[in-house]
């Protein structure tokens, strides 16, 4: 017969091997687990005392694997969409350097294709997928350099106009 303290600091005995063998596996009772055998008068760790410490060892019938914690599943944190970042500099590219040049257009089309495609691949896995907001920005500025490049185009040509019935005619 054994008295033990338990972790709430009480004594609690005399009780028996198969007792402590119960709570051992329960978990109320483990190496650290003062004990004192009847007819002493020291307190020891349950692991230091020879006939208890077999109780500590787990049966070797028992899988290991049980004991083991179960898998770890961590959520995927959502990356930036590449073609969304690509998108976006075209169409800032094409609203400020490319009107000065070309009208935009050689910034203002692959924009626009760079923005969709992101835009398509975010909508298909938005759990690891995120950058709508730049994509939806670079589709805008592109179009908006597209309409601002045909807006200079007509009034080019719209200027030109009479000064070229002017040159024709004098042929």
């Amino acid at each position: 017969m054994y008295k033990i303290i338990g972790a709430d600091g009480k004594e609690y005995g005399p009780i028996s091997v198969d007792l402590l063998r119960q709570w051992v596996a329960e978990g109320r009772a483990n190496g650290q687990t003062r004990v004192l055998a009847e007819g002493t008068t020291e307190w020891k760790p349950m692991a230091e005392v020879p006939e208890l410490a077999a109780l500590l060892t787990p049966p070797s019938a028992a899988p290991i694997a049980s004991t083991a914690p179960g898998p770890i599943s961590l959520a995927p944190t959502p990356r930036n969409n590449p073609y969304a970042g690509w998108g976006l500099g075209l169409g800032i590219a094409s609203v400020t350097l490319g009107l000065c040049c070309c009208y935009g257009f050689p910034f203002s089309i692959p924009g626009i294709i760079c923005s969709v495609i992101a835009l398509n691949q975010i909508k298909e896995d938005p759990n690891l997928q995120q950058g709508r907001g730049m994509a939806m920005a670079g589709l805008i500025l592109s179009i908006l350099s597209i309409a601002l490049g045909f807006l200079l185009i007509f009034f080019a040509v719209s200027f030109s106009t009479p000064d070229m019935w002017r040159r024709i005619r004098r042929l």
